[in-house]
């Protein structure tokens, strides 16, 4: 089913296909976040948020706004900002470390991972985003630019510019 299908039954019955929209999203939010935050156990939480202020705003158009959005740019537009607001707040507050006991459903990811995270972290916060929406997550430039309030031409120039420093820190870790 197409994001655009999926907008046209949400303006027919958000209620019944709202699950279909949480079911196509989660997962795909939660790894995008993931590699924004670098925190899983907080790419959940954010998932989550997003997905709950989706439904309340959705629940507050009309049907024709509804089947006229582009749906997953317009939910990445809140996962982002949410980020944004999460990252700030984070860093104004003291970080407690905490031993997980269980991994969470989420955590069972390739092993180097947390090798991509520092790579990415070395990124600016635009073009990590922009990496992250276009390579992990499979946006398009246009999506891309609609989710982050950036201009197309700029988003291409972060994806170019993030991938360009990513090649490098690959290969200066490779001469190592």
């Amino acid at each position: 089913m197409s994001m655009n299908e999926l907008a046209s039954d949400l303006s027919r019955d958000l209620d019944g296909s709202f699950p279909r929209l949480v079911e196509h999203m989660s997962t795909r939010l939660y790894w995008g976040l993931r590699r924004m935050t670098g925190d899983g156990d907080h790419a959940e939480d954010l998932s989550q948020e997003t997905l709950i202020r989706a439904y309340r705003a959705l629940r507050e158009y009309s049907p024709d706004r509804i089947g006229e959005l582009r749906l997953e740019a317009w939910i990445w537009t809140i996962a982002l900002n949410l980020g944004r607001n999460h990252l700030r707040d984070r860093s104004r507050r003291p970080t407690l470390v905490e031993a997980k006991a269980e991994p969470t459903s989420h955590d069972l990811e390739p092993p180097d991972t947390a090798a991509w995270q520092a790579r990415l972290a070395q990124l600016s916060a635009p073009q990590r985003t922009a990496v992250v929406l276009r390579h992990v997550v499979g946006l398009g430039i246009e999506e891309i630019a609609e989710a982050t309030g950036r201009a197309e031409g700029t988003c291409k120039a972060d994806i170019h510019r993030g991938l360009k420093k990513l090649r490098t820190i690959m290969e200066d870790e490779h001469d190592d």
